[in-house]
C-alpha cells in the first residue's frame, strides 16, 4: 500500500493584544506576525531606559526577515542574539538589554516552536491546554529537581529571575529549545509574554480559551483578566484558531 501524503492547509484566524499594564509605564513587550511565513512571535524586554524595547525590537525585525530569507528558527535566534550583544555595546553603560523569545511557525498542518526565556507558548487541543515550552526560569530549575512545587513556583520571590535571555547570553552558552508537532482543525494556539501568566493561572487560561469566541475576543478576555489580577508587566498574547 502507498502512503498517501496529504497536507492540509489550514485557516488560521487571529486574534493579538498587548497592553503596558497598569504598573508600568510603558511597554517592553513587542510581537511579531508574518503571515506569508507562517510566523508568529512573542517577545519580553528587559534593561535599564528603553534598552528592553530596543532588544525585543531587534529580536522581532531580525528574527523576521531571517526567517523570510529561510534561515533554520534555531540559527536565526542566534543570530538575532549576536546582533542584540553588539547593539548592547555600543550604547552607554548601565545595564546589558536583554529579551526574551517565543517563536511559533505553522506549514500546513505541521508546527515547529522555539523560545529563550520565560514567554510562553501554549495549545489547546480538544478541550485541552497543553504547554508546549518550558520557561527557562529560576523558578523552573526548582521544580524540575523536585525542590519546590508548581503552585510554590508562582509564588517564589525569584519567580521573574530568567535564566537565558537574548543579548544577555553569549552564544556559545545559549539553549535554544525547540519542539515540533502536528496541527489538528479546531486547535488554538497561544503565544504570551509572562505578564499574563504571571496574574492568570493555567487552568482560567484554558477557560477562556475553551470559550466559543473568536481569537481577539479570546485575546481580549485574557488581557482583562491579567489588568484584574494585578497587571504587574506587561501583557502580550497571540492567539490562533486553526480551521480545516
Amino acid at each position: 500500500k502507498k502512503k498517501k501524503n496529504l497536507q492540509t492547509q489550514m485557516n488560521i484566524i487571529l486574534g493579538h493584544t498587548s497592553h503596558s499594564g497598569i504598573k508600568r509605564d510603558h511597554n517592553e513587550d513587542t510581537y511579531g506576525i508574518d503571515l506569508a511565513s507562517g510566523l508568529f512571535l512573542v517577545a519580553d524586554g528587559m534593561g535599564g531606559h528603553d534598552h528592553g524595547e530596543i532588544a525585543s525590537a531587534l529580536a522581532r525585525d531580525h528574527i523576521l526577515s531571517s526567517i523570510k530569507s529561510n534561515i533554520p528558527i534555531k540559527q536565526a535566534i542566534l543570530n538575532a542574539n549576536q546582533e542584540i550583544i553588539n547593539n548592547s555595546l555600543e550604547k552607554p553603560g548601565d545595564l546589558p538589554m536583554g529579551t526574551t523569545v517565543a517563536i511559533l511557525k505553522v506549514n500546513n498542518s505541521d508546527y515547529d516552536c522555539a523560545w529563550v526565556g520565560d514567554s510562553r507558548i501554549y495549545k489547546l487541543s480538544k478541550q485541552k491546554l497543553i504547554p508546549i515550552s518550558s520557561d527557562h526560569s529560576y523558578v523552573q530549575e526548582l521544580v524540575d529537581q523536585d525542590l519546590i512545587t508548581a503552585s510554590q513556583a508562582r509564588s517564589h520571590p525569584h519567580r521573574n529571575v530568567v535564566t537565558q535571555a537574548l543579548g544577555v547570553t553569549d552564544n556559545s552558552e545559549i539553549k535554544v529549545s525547540l519542539a515540533d508537532g502536528k496541527i489538528k482543525p479546531g486547535d488554538k494556539f497561544l503565544l504570551c509574554s509572562d505578564g499574563l501568566t504571571e496574574e492568570v493561572e493555567d487552568d482560567r487560561i484554558a477557560e477562556i480559551m475553551n470559550k466559543s469566541l473568536s481569537p481577539k475576543e479570546i485575546g481580549d478576555q485574557l488581557l482583562i483578566q491579567a489588568l484584574e489580577n494585578g497587571g504587574s508587566d506587561n501583557i502580550t498574547a497571540i492567539i490562533l484558531e486553526f480551521t480545516g
